[in-house]
């Protein structure tokens, strides 16, 4: 089957991403704001002492760019990073990284049967709730993860809540994006389902609302500078 006649589901898109994985960070590479953006939600977690005795979770940490963020605010934290595509793990362990960090091939779903339990005292979740079939249970399960007081930051595209976001986002998609992973890959499939995927997710405010009905609390959201204003958020929720 041609990839671009593929159409992705949820639980197509580990394997979608072990087939991508190879050029994956080349390709967000070409985005000057994408690191740089992951870090200012980093920052946004405000974990003190620049981690210092900290258990931190970098749920779906892909080629480990989420994992190196929480580095540049917690060099001194334990952290498990994990992710369901072992192709993207393989990206992520093939670079160099402190003793403090662990890689986990796992679900997110299935983080007890592969041996990780809480508490956690602050979550991570960059570019994942997007993918997941059932993200209410999931953002369930990261509240019960988290000790009390522990907070969970989902670095995430949302742009329905903004017309101008919404057409930016179908402009860069195929301008840039898709082209882009087409001559890097010879697939689009991936890119294709990354700009339905943004087009059907929630808005900021419906989110939000997600968050709360999950049982955190203190939730709100912050938007990134420069193009990506109103089209990637950090959401920010605390556990009881």
């Amino acid at each position: 089957m041609r990839a671009g006649n593929t159409r992705l589901s949820p639980a197509d898109v580990p394997a979608a991403f072990d087939a991508g994985a190879a050029a994956y960070d080349r390709l967000v590479d070409a985005n000057p704001e994408y690191h740089a953006h992951l870090r200012l939600s980093a920052r946004r977690l405000r974990l003190p002492d620049r981690g210092r005795g900290l258990r931190l979770l970098d749920a779906g940490c892909g080629t480990g760019a989420s994992t190196e963020a929480l580095l540049t605010v917690a060099p001194h934290a334990d952290i498990v990073a994990v992710d369901a595509s072992q192709g993207m793990l393989d990206a992520a362990r093939a670079k160099q990284w402190p003793p403090s960090v662990r890689f986990v091939h796992a679900p997110v779903e299935e983080l007890a049967e592969h041996g990780i339990t809480g508490p956690f005292d602050a979550i991570f979740a960059a570019y994942l709730v997007r993918n997941l079939a059932d993200p209410d249970s999931q953002l369930r399960a990261f509240r019960t993860l988290l000790r009390a007081g522990g907070t969970l930051a989902v670095h995430e595209y949302s742009v329905r809540d903004s017309q101008r976001a919404t057409w930016v986002w179908h402009a860069v998609c195929w301008g840039i994006i898709i082209p882009a992973g087409w001559w890097r890959t010879r697939h689009t499939a991936l890119y294709r389902y990354l700009w339905r995927s943004v087009l059907g997710f929630d808005g900021a405010s419906r989110f939000r609302d997600r968050l709360i009905d999950a049982g955190f609390t203190a939730v709100h959201s912050e938007t990134m500078p420069g193009w990506e204003t109103n089209i990637v958020h950090t959401f920010l929720g605390y556990a009881q």
